[in-house]
């Protein structure tokens, strides 16, 4: 018999995150069906989804959207100049000037591609960006499969690898699993705010190249699940580690307009690598990934991303355009990311009420953040490292021995375990570290801490008493 300790850990993240998600909607149902339960509610923070939590879309982009949708609203007085105007010339830019229409091209409309590389360049102090190296799709995530796919190639020991953060993002194991390429395992540093470490990541090349072909490294910054926020030194590490060792560089970079932590920054690696030496700028191979599911977005369900593409063959990049043409973007989440790449200016009439509502996510989200890690590291048995950028906290779990063996003699991970009782007992889905590629028995939870303050609360308190009480029953 296979015990839950020798299955991939990927395998393991991919059936808890399914597990977990097929229970809280169960018991939902239940809740629906007049079952009683002690809660009313299951309030689901497993994932950056911050309007699940009960966070309000911002108004702007809703507006624009509406407009786009019925063009009536366009005679609208009620709705701000700039809104109609914005949906006026967006609508221009679909043919028969409907969103109903096809995409004038299969891997975006030009307008909106023409804003994204304009959003670069701003971003990054003036560095170029051209609308040819960007390449839109139905989600950041639905990019990184088209290059995943891309990539993949061989069996073995000639089967393509790709290095991978622990803990990484818990939508990347499925990813990987699906696209038959093998995980290269390299562990963030805990104790040092889950930080990226240079010997690790030659440590995990090395090993790996006895079984598969690394190709490529992947990078998470803001760090998804650690709120980790990397410096520039760091940045200017791994591309020297890439360009040495002849990896590509995938950095998904989707939480980059959430950093709160002090004296701290988003940097891009496309800004990084064209400040560097002409032997790193006009050769490594760089795709990032951005989205509309950001923290201030937050418009997860509209599925919109984008990824540039840098220093790549011509042809791998017509390839990835030609891949992109058998399933294009819709056209709603294409306007939508517009929106985000392009904001309301300070002269325009919505500036202000945007200002502030992007100014309030910001400050809950850092808030909150502040105050759970706070709140977790005060309980037994949990201690929490400080997040400076994100949406997640990842907490570690210090389970009882006994708890522990109940999970082996069940079948699943003991981070699962916990998460399921919580779930049951006190109505909160959290995600469970398994989920995000761990299987070293450090155990850790994932928490989304962009919710209502009063929503926070309300899981934080309900957390506390699930854990006290499972640490009475397991002395």
């Amino acid at each position: 018999m296979i015990s839950v300790q020798e299955v991939n850990p990927m395998v393991l993240g991919i059936r808890a995150l399914t597990g977990l998600q097929t229970l809280a909607t169960s018991i939902t149902e239940e809740i629906r069906q007049g079952v009683k339960k002690p809660f009313q509610q299951v309030i689901d923070v497993s994932s950056g989804d911050p309007h699940k939590a009960g966070m309000k879309p911002t108004s702007f982009v809703r507006q624009v959207l509406a407009a786009c949708i019925y063009s009536k609203l366009l005679e609208e007085k009620s709705l701000p100049l700039d809104v109609r105007q914005r949906a006026h010339m967006l609508l221009g830019a679909c043919n028969g000037g409907s969103l109903g229409s096809y995409s004038p091209t299969s891997h975006g409309i030009p307008l909106v591609k023409k804003s994204v590389a304009e959003f670069i360049m701003r971003r990054d102090n003036g560095v170029i960006s051209s609308p040819e190296d960007i390449i839109l799709s139905s989600g950041s995530q639905k990019c990184l499969s088209l290059v995943l796919h891309l990539m993949a190639s061989g069996k073995g020991e000639t089967q393509t690898g790709v290095l991978v953060p622990m803990p990484c993002p818990h939508t990347l194991p499925p990813l990987l699993e699906m696209s038959g390429v093998t995980p290269v395992l390299y562990q963030l540093v805990e104790d040092q705010g889950w930080a990226v470490d240079l010997d690790e990541l030659h440590r995990a090349l090395k090993t790996a190249r006895e079984h598969c072909e690394p190709r490529a490294i992947y990078i998470s910054n803001p760090g998804n699940p650690t709120g980790h926020v990397q410096d520039r030194k760091t940045i200017e590490e791994v591309i020297r580690f890439a360009a040495t060792e002849g990896l590509m560089l995938l950095a998904e970079e989707v939480y980059q307009d959430s950093v709160y932590g002090p004296e701290k920054e988003f940097i891009s690696y496309k800004r990084v690598l064209f400040q560097m030496e002409q032997e790193y700028s006009e050769t490594v191979e760089l795709i990032s990934f951005h989205s509309i599911s950001s923290a201030c977005m937050g418009e997860c369900g509209l599925r919109g991303g984008y990824m540039e593409v840098i220093n790549m063959d011509p042809a791998v990049n017509t390839f990835l355009r030609n891949m992109q043409a058998t399933c294009s973007s819709s056209t709603l989440p294409q306007l939508a990311l517009e929106v985000m790449v392009n904001p309301p200016t300070p002269e325009d009439p919505s500036n202000q009420t945007f200002s502030q509502e992007i100014l309030h996510y910001q400050t809950t989200l850092s808030q909150n953040a502040q105050r759970a890690c706070e709140f977790l590291n005060n309980l037994p048995g949990m201690n929490c490292q400080s997040a400076t950028g994100g949406v997640f906290l990842y907490p570690r779990l210090h389970l009882p021995p006994q708890f522990i063996e109940e999970a082996e003699m069940l079948g699943v991970e003991a981070d699962v375990l916990y998460c399921q009782r919580l779930l049951e007992e006190e109505g909160v889905c959290l995600g469970a570290g398994c989920e995000n590629g761990q299987n070293d028995q450090n155990y850790h939870i994932r928490l989304c801490v962009l919710a209502p303050p009063a929503t926070l609360e309300e899981v934080l308190a309900r957390l506390r008493s699930f854990h006290l009480h499972l640490l009475d029953r397991f002395p």
